[in-house]
């Protein structure tokens, strides 16, 4: 099950971000999904683990608020250096 949550909230994440960035009509729902993973994890290690804000979690963490909210954030992150590297345009 928690596959599936991870998926799901990645997938919410990385939709989101992608709104945010104006990313998502070059980006698939594989993507996506991918993107929010990646980003919540990046989320995790920069606010969680370097700056030590709290409630930084990993989408595998589970359907709440903060999840995607530092899921969004890192997400959002990880397209803007995408963007620099100009891997997405």
């Amino acid at each position: 099950m928690g596959w599936i949550i991870t998926i799901l909230v990645g997938a919410l994440c990385g939709w989101l971000a992608s709104l945010i960035m104006k990313t998502n009509a070059q980006q698939g729902a594989v993507a996506n999904i991918l993107i929010g993973i990646v980003g919540s994890i990046v989320a995790q290690f920069v606010f969680g683990n370097l700056l030590n804000i709290g409630g930084a979690s990993v989408a595998g963490s589970g359907f709440t608020i903060w999840s995607i909210i530092w899921g969004v954030v890192g997400s959002v992150v990880l397209i803007a250096i995408l963007k620099a590297l100009k891997v997405l345009r």
